[in-house]
């Protein structure tokens, strides 16, 4: 199976600091040749490495905005975290007018099909109260954390659509309906918080084809948007907008205790923030966790206003959006209506297309198809976890010594990377100094140990 990922590296900015490595989630990154390297079969798009890099090499791999004039209809996707990125004196019908000024038709909230997700998502718990805890998909990232690192808890993913992908099925079927234009002519495109939701599009899990088609950085556009306000000045015309576009829940949707508010489970949680998801979910996978019915889990903190996509602080975002939910909310008690209502005619006909396919295990380590050479390769593992000093300094190129291991066993590294090994060797002159200092030009590149060794030279060391 092959899966596209959105963050790639530019070697030519790389520097081999290993701050990626250290701090990716599933050790999906190691350092030879002096760069960082990305694992496809452990990457989960997650952005940590991205946000973490400190010469920008790590970058992601995105549509370019100019396509989106490929179709004649051009509709954007946006989540209710874009508008919670302008400052409160922006107001939503401005931002709507200027993103059809610079390019699209059409502009729909990702979150308008909220109440169809909410009531398919709480009807599958009710239907199968014998799967506990029940893992919400609305986070790509977290979807493909369980694939990766816990595929025991792949049967516990609710395997319903995300209301990016209801939405896109909405408005195709509705441009297709109404406008009579053919499928190929109707351009749907997401502005994405976050890069897991563009490996999500591109290579969708438990589908064959997104009904999106493509995927703008949300930080990229709202640069365009801010200059074109910027341009304006006080030179806009405000345009109201017929009909509300969300209800005050469904703007509320993307941030922490967003869904699970909305859940009809009696015991549920919601964390945040993928180093707290993966130690909450190794409790889930030892049986520590009890009487759980339903788990929220989102990779970023605070949910997607902390996105590595985003342009504005996330407790800013975050503020903006509840004070955004309660100017809705008071008009929902005066009985206004949103767009969450026009829905309501295509509800049979998305609500039986919800489902996707069997969500499957995706194999970070695959040692030989071989069961018996498998097993026979985890022994050795074993053994080498032993024998390696579990310091987890990093100077192997591999995150961690368990890393190192499975690497020296899947012939991607030597037990001499280890310097701990080395200088063992170099103690019972089983290995020179030059042999040494040869690995570690293999590991982290000549320049820089030739580099170093200068320093220490010149320093008299």
């Amino acid at each position: 199976m092959t899966f596209f990922h959105a963050l790639q590296i530019n070697e030519d900015q790389c520097i081999g600091c290993s701050h990626c490595m250290k701090i990716c989630p599933t050790e999906a990154i190691r350092v030879y040749d002096g760069k960082a390297h990305i694992s496809e079969s452990r990457c989960i798009d997650c952005g940590k490495c991205f946000k973490t890099c400190p010469t920008k090499a790590v970058y992601i791999n995105q549509d370019d905005f100019e396509s989106i004039f490929n179709f004649p209809c051009r509709v954007a996707l946006i989540p209710s975290v874009f508008l919670g990125q302008f400052p409160n004196d922006i107001s939503v019908s401005r931002i709507y007018a200027i993103l059809k000024e610079i390019g699209f038709t059409h502009v729909f909230e990702t979150e308008s099909t909220t109440p169809i997700y909410t009531d398919a998502k709480n009807r599958y718990h009710y239907e199968h109260r014998d799967i506990v805890p029940l893992i919400s998909t609305y986070c790509p990232a977290i979807v493909r954390l369980i694939q990766v690192k816990f595929p025991g808890l792949v049967d516990n993913l609710i395997p319903i659509k995300a209301p990016i992908d209801i939405t896109a099925m909405y408005v195709r079927r509705k441009f297709q309906k109404e406008a009579e234009y053919k499928d190929n002519e109707v351009g749907v495109f997401y502005i994405t918080p976050c890069a897991a939701k563009i490996a999500a599009v591109k290579s969708p899990v438990g589908e064959e084809k997104s009904n999106v088609d493509g995927v703008i950085n949300m930080d990229a556009l709202y640069n365009r948007v801010w200059k074109k306000i910027k341009e304006q000045g006080s030179n806009y015309k405000e345009i109201k907008l017929p009909i509300a576009q969300l209800s005050s829940d469904s703007i509320l949707t993307s941030l922490t205790n967003g869904e699970r508010r909305m859940s009809n489970a009696v015991h549920s949680l919601a964390i945040d923030e993928i180093d707290n998801v993966i130690e909450f979910l190794e409790k889930v996978e030892n049986d520590e966790i009890e009487g759980v019915e339903f788990l929220e889990l989102r990779a970023c903190d605070q949910s997607c206003p902390g996105g590595n996509l985003t342009c504005n602080n996330r407790f800013l975002t975050c503020e903006k959006m509840f004070a955004r939910a309660r100017y809705v909310a008071e008009k929902e008690r005066n009985g206004e209506r949103t767009r969450e209502y026009e829905l309501e005619k295509e509800r049979d006909y998305l609500s039986k297309n919800l489902l996707v396919g069997e969500i499957e295990p995706r194999s970070m380590l695959s040692l030989d198809p071989d069961i018996s050479k498998a097993l026979e390769k985890m022994n050795k593992i074993g053994t080498l976890k032993k024998l390696l000093p579990q310091i987890d300094c990093g100077l192997c190129g591999a995150p961690t010594c368990d890393a190192l291991a499975e690497d020296i066993v899947c012939h991607k590294a030597k037990i001499t990377h280890c310097v701990f090994v080395q200088r063992n060797l170099e103690i019972k002159n089983r290995m020179n100094t030059k042999e040494s200092v040869n690995i570690l030009e293999t590991i982290w590149g000549n320049e820089k140990v030739e580099d170093f060794i200068n320093k220490i030279t010149d320093k008299n060391l």
